[in-house]
């Protein structure tokens, strides 16, 4: 009787390191998703014929930005509470950290059978090579959410993690609301915890059951559905 751990029976190869993208990627991305729809998806009986590809709000995004954009906010609060003088909250998209670099692409993609959130490599600190398949966990303002790697050398996007949102969709009524919805999951996965800023005006219904969900992926879908 052996002893040894247990492993998959199949693991994924590790992919080279994926090239930095310099450019929104929402255009190539778009062309991927279109060409898959065309060629394999548009016939299967789940897809929502009201919906169609589309990427939305890419932005860079980098793990530092997160962590020093929490801490200027908590330390406004704290200044706030001792009466002291402070000046305004500046918008901080996040896009550069105190030292210039850029960071990795963060968005959302709609097709007729899913909506999912996804990160790019872009030259940041959130990307990391992952085996196609591998799980792994990214802390953003809202808490840390779980990402599936993808690889592809031969596609249009060659690598890429993504966080299912929705599916399939099929609770959206139309392009507007699927786009609502991702924005609002955006919203949602970039505001802190002392953000008061509502996600309810695209409030959509969460196919998972919140109770099943961890923590911080909890908040997460209630901030986006306005539960």
């Amino acid at each position: 009787m052996t002893t040894g751990i247990r492993k998959a029976a199949f693991q994924a190869p590790q992919p080279p390191p994926a090239k930095a993208i310099t450019n929104n990627p929402a255009e190539r991305l778009e062309a991927m998703y279109r060409r898959i729809w065309l060629a394999s998806m548009r016939d299967l009986p789940f897809v929502n014929l009201a919906l169609s590809v589309e990427a939305v709000g890419f932005r860079r995004w980098l793990a530092a930005a997160s962590a020093s954009r929490l801490e200027r906010e908590l330390e406004l609060e704290l200044e706030l509470e001792l009466d002291c003088d402070t000046s305004a909250r500046s918008a901080d998209s996040g896009e550069h950290s105190r030292d210039g670099m850029l960071g990795d692409w963060v968005g959302a993609v709609i097709t007729p059978w899913f909506i999912n959130l996804f990160i790019l490599p872009g030259g940041g600190d959130l990307w990391s090579d992952r085996p196609s398949g591998e799980r792994c966990h990214i802390v953003f303002p809202i808490g840390p959410l779980e990402f599936i790697a993808d690889d592809d050398a031969s596609a249009e996007v060659p690598a890429y993690q993504y966080c299912p949102l929705f599916a399939p969709p099929g609770q959206f009524g139309s392009q507007a609301a699927a786009r609502a919805g991702a924005m609002a999951a955006l919203n949602a996965m970039f505001a802190t915890p002392v953000d008061q800023r509502s996600t309810s005006t695209a409030a959509t219904a969460a196919t998972a059951a919140p109770e099943l969900l961890p923590p911080a992926r909890r908040r997460f879908f209630r901030r986006v559905t306005g539960r």
